[in-house]
């Protein structure tokens, strides 16, 4: 962690990890919202398939806002992280941290 307390960067695979896991709590959340106020069975005629059943409505709906809420995610994180540093900045950084 003091490497990301001096440079703010922080490695691709933990950003999508830390990204896949807030956005699938709050798609968790705006599913539990969005149909406690609205029934799978009233948005029947508004959709081209009507064969659909409410577990497979509350499915799509689901992955739907994960999809929505991740595609905002990523996209903050990649404003606000900068680039990794330069290998040989990353390098002084290293055993600067390791001297002290």
């Amino acid at each position: 962690m003091p490497m990301l307390a001096q440079t703010r960067w922080m490695p691709p695979p933990q950003r999508v990890a830390a990204v896949l896991w807030i956005t699938f709590l709050m798609a968790t959340a705006a599913t539990g919202v969005f149909f406690s106020m609205i029934d799978p069975e009233d948005l029947r005629p508004c959709v081209p398939f009507p064969e659909v059943s409410r577990m497979a409505a509350y499915t799509v709906g689901f992955f739907m806002f994960w999809a929505l809420t991740g595609v905002t995610a990523l996209l903050a994180v990649a404003f606000v992280y900068p680039p990794a540093p330069e290998p040989s900045a990353a390098r002084r950084l290293a055993d600067q941290l390791r001297d002290s």
